[in-house]
């Protein structure tokens, strides 16, 4: 069915995976959400209220990381290692109750001891990352619909999920890492190779928006 992420095809009896580019965030509507996210936490932090600065960091987090949703909820703060010469998060019950480790730069770490500081003095019931104003761990219902908040207020389309935030991480991180599939496998918590080879059909993709052009400008 056109505008699923992924569609199987037969191939000698095994299945093979192409993705749908509409399912993640190209660089255009990360910038506008970031931007639009980073402008409504500051308003919210002089103003002393909890959800903008929160959904703010969400965000933030499955761009960084490209956590699933559950290991979203479940992240709490001492899973963040921030080290001066290579910060981290543990994910310690990932998918099918695998742990890994994700590394990510200094630009996120920052963010993330604005958020840890914020957090300790605006909600410091809970060691959980994403909580309610009661201290209540934030269900992954929750964390959806507070992601559909985020892509009203910048004005991006509905049909995006939260789990765009990690395809659009493993997307990205792929091309900067000059294509090194096993890199993202490993940061994406993947069992196999195989899934984390859809990124790799992005690049045909820009490929052949290229060659479409040659010689048009």
């Amino acid at each position: 069915m056109k505008g699923e992420l992924f569609r199987k095809k037969p191939k000698n009896n095994h299945f093979s995976w192409s993705v749908d580019e509409t399912k993640f965030l190209d660089s255009k509507k990360v910038k506008k959400l970031k931007k639009v996210l980073t402008s409504a936490k500051d308003k919210a932090f002089r103003e002393n209220k909890i959800v903008p600065v929160r959904n703010w960091f969400m965000v933030e987090l499955g761009l960084f990381t490209g956590l699933r949703v559950e290991e979203m909820t479940n992240m709490k703060v001492s899973d963040l290692h921030l080290k001066e010469d290579q910060s981290s998060l543990s994910v310690k019950k990932g998918k099918g109750d695998k742990q890994r480790t994700i590394y990510f730069p200094e630009t996120f770490k920052k963010e993330c001891l604005f958020y840890l500081d914020w957090k300790e003095k605006a909600v410091p019931q809970s060691d959980y990352l994403f909580i309610n104003s009661s201290g209540r761990q934030l269900t992954k219902r929750a964390l959806q619909k507070s992601f559909k908040k985020c892509l009203r207020l910048a004005g991006l389309e509905s049909r995006y999920s939260i789990h765009c935030l990690r395809h659009t991480y493993g997307s990205f991180l792929y091309k900067s890492s000059n294509h090194n599939l096993r890199m993202v496998q490993e940061q994406l918590g993947h069992s196999s190779i195989r899934t984390t080879q859809v990124y790799a059909s992005l690049m045909n993709e820009e490929v052949k928006k290229a060659v479409e052009k040659l010689y048009q400008e």
